[in-house]
């Protein structure tokens, strides 16, 4: 049987379990049926570029969370930057380059213009809609600007500094006038985040003296501390922490395949001892259900900080849809350099 993207069907990737632990390809099904046909107020959306994210992992579970979970034998969920097919809803016109967060990792898919936007004939770069321009980015600019607060000379401090969110938050903080401190996984990335990104400086979560290395980093110690990893890099923050520090709280990639707790002592003591004798700000969020209405302020402003060449964005670009389970779990494990994005189909 041929998957391949084609005029004649449509390659749908299903959730086939729920995993235990780290996802594998056995957890998805590639699944061909007949491409759908739009009815009265619809749009036939063929996927060019499909966003692997983490917050894909908490969908693939079904314990309580902030989103329901994706059900078995349903599409398995994802940001898509599409081109219209056919239309029959206003607004939309055959050729439009649309960003998706209903379509999911598929060929084709209906929509009825829930949670889609027009970004017109002929966008410059579609696949920034994913990343900087999209909800990476919107995440990275309200989760650092409006909890974190960042004042001139203060230090920030970013986990997954290479990443899509971590990368942007750095290059903010720099364009606030902060000491921007990246934590990353490998010399290379660390180097990328000092060199290009321009970060202060940039520490491997691999060495063997991270927390002593992160230390002399932060030689005044951290007012920011833009959390989107845990385990041990928030270990060898919470030290660190100034009084007043904000923790804006948008992920916790490092807990997202564990099964169990970690093992250690309880920590839970020493943080809620630290929130309150050092007057700590910790706040989590989620990015459009607590920012949609602001998501025009951040497309302007981090549109023209990208058009002057103020902010920097790396991508890494997988072909193929079939190659989506691997590239998402390998992601999981900070396989990825940059914003990873799937290229489902051609863009013409």
């Amino acid at each position: 049987m041929d998957l391949n993207q084609s005029s004649e069907h449509n390659r749908r990737l299903v959730l086939a379990s729920r995993p235990e632990g780290a996802p594998g390809s056995d957890n998805f099904r590639l699944e061909q049926s007949e491409i759908p046909q739009p009815g009265e107020g619809q749009v036939l959306l063929r996927t060019v570029f499909l966003s692997l994210d983490p917050y894909m992992r908490g969908r693939m579970s079904d314990a309580p969370s902030y989103a329901e979970p994706v059900a078995i034998d349903d599409v398995m969920v994802g940001g898509t930057v599409n081109r219209v097919m056919e239309s029959r809803l206003d607004g939309f016109a055959e050729g439009d380059w649309v960003l998706s967060y209903t379509c999911g990792w598929q060929d084709y898919a209906l929509s009825d213009g829930t949670m889609l936007i027009n970004l017109g004939k002929d966008p410059k770069q579609p696949s920034l809609a994913l990343g900087l321009l999209g909800m990476p980015g919107f995440t990275a600019y309200m989760g650092l600007l409006d909890i974190g607060a960042p004042k001139e000379n203060e230090t920030v401090a970013v986990a997954a500094a290479t990443g899509p969110v971590g990368a942007t938050v750095g290059q903010i903080a720099k364009l606030k006038g902060c000491r921007a401190v990246g934590v990353a996984g490998g010399p290379e990335k660390c180097r990328f985040a000092v060199e290009e990104l321009g970060f202060d400086a940039c520490i491997d979560h691999y060495a063997s003296d991270f927390d002593q290395q992160l230390a002399s980093a932060c030689p005044d110690g951290i007012d920011v501390y833009y959390e989107n990893v845990g385990g041990k890099v928030l270990d060898g923050v919470l030290p660190l922490l100034n009084t007043g520090a904000r923790v804006p709280v948008c992920g916790l990639v490092s807990q997202y395949n564990a099964t169990n707790l970690p093992e250690g002592p309880d920590r839970l003591g020493l943080l809620m001892g630290m929130i309150l004798t050092k007057r700590l700000k910790m706040q989590g969020f989620i990015i459009f259900d607590d920012y949609g209405h602001r998501y025009d302020e951040f497309y302007q402003q981090m549109s023209d900080w990208y058009a002057k060449g103020k902010i920097k964005y790396r991508e890494q670009i997988v072909e193929g849809l079939e190659q989506a389970p691997e590239a998402f779990a390998g992601m999981l494990e900070g396989k990825n350099f940059g914003k990873l994005v799937v290229r489902v189909g051609e863009d013409g």
